[in-house]
């Protein structure tokens, strides 16, 4: 029984990516909190029948590609066109046992392993492998005026990664006149007699060009949905403010905490921070840290909210129950959700807030103090397991 082949990843990533702007190339841009290229890096190396992934990027992001893929990764200098950057890749490869490889655009950060799957198994019987989709708009010659029709007939929209056989794709490359320029390495085997198959692709490896797509990139990641709950309880006392869920209370006591001791905000902080397990409120907020003496709860909440869409998360939805026998929470709900809803830039309806009481029982039924449940629910991007 043969030897399965040795399959390499060459994700070429050295363009200026000027037309997607910001102060960096594109495929260091965030994309759901984390750089595009890592997205693209991660789906080859959790691919079982990728041996190898090779980054090929300009000699000027260098350091920030080992920072962040990790020294372990395997980093090749670019060239000054994508031809040249994918001839740098291969020189890397030809020091390997590779037998196949994979070329795919850093702009495509997202890869399903079907698709994977596909390019590796047509490499069996031809040359090269790239996944393509139909063209599904009516096509056509034009610039400043409408010229004609081009039939959709046989036209395809083609996409990488692709795939070619190491020795087929190298001579391609060997035997293009430097003078030229290719569009892509799946042209360059065709000139040289080889086959190329035809597979089918995947919209959800559309190219990352202009600033609008991003979006549409992140709209197309798989993506969870996380849960997690807070609970938080202060002493009443008289001669203390009395702010709770964001909103200052009329009352004759007020809660006691080294900051404002808003006990419905902290909850919800605490959930908030769960569903992305980042500890407790006060890992953040230390509070034998004199600087959050008296503090605004918000700032705590408005924290927890930034950290989850820093790893492109969203918040779906808050809940909250509070509990005490007074002051009555009903006179005031409508403002606790108010205010809720613009700490965290949510509607109105995607907030939540009850009360009860404990029938005079415990702390609470004493009127020594108030607890209160949160629960928060947010869509994250999914990571590897």
């Amino acid at each position: 029984m043969s030897n399965p082949p040795h399959v390499v990843a060459l994700i070429v990533a050295a363009g200026s990516g000027s037309r997607a702007g910001g102060d960096r190339p594109k495929q260091f841009a965030p994309l759901a909190g984390r750089a595009m290229l890592l997205h693209a890096y991660d789906a080859f190396v959790r691919h079982p029948a990728i041996a190898d992934v090779l980054v090929v990027v300009a000699e000027a992001d260098r350091a920030h590609a080992v920072a962040l893929l990790g020294e372990g990764a395997t980093i090749v200098g670019g060239g000054a066109t994508r031809r040249e950057s994918v001839e740098c890749g291969l020189a890397a490869v030809a020091a390997t046992e590779a037998t196949r490889i994979l070329v795919h655009d850093a702009a495509r950060p997202i890869i399903p392993s079907v698709v994977i799957d596909r390019v590796i198994a047509a490499l069996t019987t031809h040359d090269g492998a790239v996944p393509v989709l139909p063209a599904a708009d009516t096509m056509a010659h034009g610039d400043v005026l409408l010229g004609d029709i081009v039939p959709r007939v046989g036209i395809v929209r083609v996409q990488t990664p692709q795939g070619f056989r190491v020795d087929r794709l190298a001579a391609a490359h060997a035997a293009w006149p430097g003078t030229e320029e290719a569009t892509d390495d799946a042209q360059m085997v065709r000139r040289l007699g080889g086959t190329v198959a035809l597979v089918q692709g995947d919209a959800m490896l559309d190219k990352v060009t202009y600033p609008e797509d991003f979006a549409a990139a992140e709209a197309r990641l798989p993506r969870e949905t996380r849960m997690a709950t807070g609970f938080d309880v202060h002493r009443l006392e008289a001669g203390e403010a009395l702010w709770l869920g964001g909103v200052l209370i009329p009352h004759d006591k007020g809660l006691s905490g080294h900051s404002d001791a808003d006990v419905a905000l902290h909850a919800l902080t605490d959930a908030l921070l769960g569903t992305i397990a980042a500890g407790d409120i006060g890992t953040h907020f230390p509070p034998s840290d004199p600087q959050w003496k008296g503090a605004d709860s918000a700032r705590f909440l408005r924290h927890a909210a930034a950290l989850i869409v820093d790893k492109g998360g969203r918040i779906d939805f808050v809940d909250l129950t509070i509990m005490c026998e007074a002051p009555k929470i009903g006179p005031h709900r409508a403002a606790m959700v108010a205010r809720i809803a613009d700490l965290l830039a949510l509607s109105p309806d995607r907030v939540s807030v009850k009360a009860t009481t404990t029938e005079r029982l415990g702390f609470t039924g004493r009127g020594e103090g108030i607890a209160t449940q949160a629960a928060a629910t947010v869509s994250l991007p999914s990571r590897p397991r």
